[in-house]
């Protein structure tokens, strides 16, 4: 329900909630559908009292038409057989040499040893980056990752790169100001929890067949009791194909593929479901995904067709007497960063437009250009200039650097942060509600000096927030950031516009950043990368034999 000023009805200060009602089967239905989403009972609101489980209030403001159920389904059974959609070969991933993930309880490493992979991780004669990683469970944030190390080659030792990262909130405000559809501004983790509506994976499915490793999470329900929530992570390598680095030189063609370790959650909340990936790549690269999939929220309304609107609809006719409502989705991650240490620096470095003097003392030549462009470096002290905007009008990187370390040639080592789209920020004006409770969204990069306390982007308690203990709060303080225990908090930011091909269930769509190495390493942590068999693996045939 959230909060929306002293104007709302308090029911005695219970703990409420706003339902709205759908419709499972009606007299007259040709046919019944798991789709409740699809066939809203638009008009009627209830306030329920959620700890005395009691309906307190009750509205019927309107009379709209219900959707029919025809069409809205998507079980297999009900669609088929005969599958008439695309249709594409099974496959199966093969690995010749065995797992090369190592699991010890919740820690994880991915390693080679002389070639061949093996059991037990050890540093000795290693020849490629690995890493080294805990995964954790918890009610609100679902996958927690921890003590992540990658291993540097030529140093001969596992340097820390995170020391926890965990999806601290998702924002998810509509566009549509009625009365029966104004407060749906939800915190999924502060309200919901993303590890209590993580769903259990379908092997096969939701992670390859025959090389994924899964972990249960535990929690505790309302009553204090314990909670099994079975198979609910996964831990795979994945070969998709991709090039990690490669050159055709003169007389010559060197090629690496890409192989990168995946720690996978779904969290299916009410209509949505998310898919959270964590990737580690071998070149040091940890890079985080999340994909939407699942039921658009939808109304109901009169309009059978799209040349009968004549006002804002705050949607998108998707099928006969269903608008899909336009919303948001911001994914905000909590990520303490540790480069090589615990005192790390924030750094922007802005790509400048330079007009060329022809005087080499400004840095100009005396040639035909005309105009180049260079960087301008900026180490943060305090964090509300931690704060960043992206997609301004000049290019900027962001990087995390430990001050006290530096490379072979004098850099100091860093990791960078590299938006992979959807970056996305909020558009709602600052003084209406929910953008208060989520006044962090209006910028897709905070950093602030590390904190205990703060962990949960919207605050403690998400529900009846008010905006007074959150991340733009906190950092009002404006605490010192440079040369300090840092936390980057980062936003993927989605504008959902829905359309038809997201109904009756929606494609996937992604967004995703990477923490990409920056003068980490003395030079390419892949060099030594062991090549692949020049005729490729075929697990079905004979010429394997004898090969790399």
């Amino acid at each position: 329900m959230g909060w929306f000023g002293d104007g709302e009805p308090t029911y005695g200060g219970a703990r409420l909630a706003k339902m709205q009602c759908f419709v499972r089967h009606m007299d007259g239905d040709a046919t019944t559908t798991a789709n409740v989403f699809a066939r809203p009972l638009d008009g009627v609101t209830l306030v329920v009292d959620l700890d005395r489980v009691a309906i307190v209030g009750y509205k019927d403001r309107v009379v709209k038409p219900v959707p029919k159920a025809e069409g809205t389904d998507y079980r297999a059974d009900k669609l088929g057989p005969p599958f008439t959609g695309p249709d594409t070969v099974p496959g199966v991933v093969v690995q010749p040499e065995g797992s090369g993930i190592c699991v010890d309880g919740h820690l994880v490493s991915i390693f080679e040893e002389k070639g061949r992979k093996n059991k037990t991780p050890s540093l000795h004669g290693s020849r490629w980056a690995n890493w080294e990683l805990h995964i954790g469970f918890d009610m609100r944030a679902g996958t927690v990752i921890s003590l992540a190390s990658v291993l540097d080659i030529d140093a001969g030792h596992r340097r820390r790169v995170l020391y926890r990262g965990f999806v601290s909130e998702i924002f998810v405000p509509y566009m549509d100001p009625e009365e029966e559809w104004y407060f749906h501004t939800f915190l999924d983790a502060g309200g919901y929890g993303l590890g209590v509506s993580a769903s259990s994976l379908q092997r096969g499915a939701d992670c390859p067949a025959g090389n994924a490793v899964y972990f249960d999470g535990y929690y505790s329900d309302p009553d204090g009791r314990p909670v099994k929530a079975e198979d609910v992570i996964c831990v795979f390598e994945r070969y998709s194909g991709d090039i990690a680095w490669r050159h055709t030189g003169i007389a010559e063609q060197e090629v690496r593929p890409d192989v990168t370790l995946v720690v996978r959650m779904v969290a299916t909340i009410g209509n949505y479901d998310y898919i959270l990936d964590w990737e580690f790549k071998t070149s040091g690269t940890i890079k985080c995904v999340v994909s939407l999939t699942g039921i658009l929220v939808m109304k109901a309304t009169s309009y059978t067709r799209v040349e009968q609107i004549r006002e804002d609809a705050h949607g998108t006719l998707v099928a006969e007497n269903t608008v899909g409502v336009y919303h948001d989705h911001f994914i905000t991650y909590h990520l303490d960063i540790d480069v090589d240490g615990t005192r790390n620096s924030f750094v922007k470095k802005t790509i400048t437009p330079v007009r060329n003097t022809g005087n080499p003392a400004t840095g100009g030549a005396d040639t035909p250009r005309k105009s180049y462009w260079t960087v301008r470096r900026e180490v943060v002290e305090t964090e509300v200039d931690g704060q960043a905007k992206l997609n301004g009008a000049l290019p900027v990187e962001l990087l995390f650097i430990n001050p006290g370390k530096k490379t072979n040639v004098g850099n100091e080592v860093g990791y960078r942060l590299v938006p992979a789209g959807a970056t996305a920020a909020s558009l709602l004006a600052d003084d209406d509600y929910p953008q208060r409770r989520a006044s962090y969204a209006k910028k897709q990069v905070w950093v602030t000096p590390y904190n205990k306390s703060e962990k949960w982007v919207p605050g403690l308690y998400a529900e009846q927030s008010t905006g007074d203990d959150n991340l733009a709060a906190w950092s009002r303080s404006n605490r010192r950031i440079m040369d300090e225990d840092i936390v980057l908090w980062y936003t993927v930011g989605l504008h959902h516009i829905p359309y038809q091909e997201d109904f009756p269930v929606m494609p996937t769509v992604s967004g995703a950043f990477e923490l990409r190495p920056s003068n980490f390493f003395d030079r390419n942590p892949l060099l030594r990368t062991r090549p692949p068999p020049r005729n490729g693996y075929s697990p079905n045939c004979s010429c394997n034999v004898g090969s790399g």
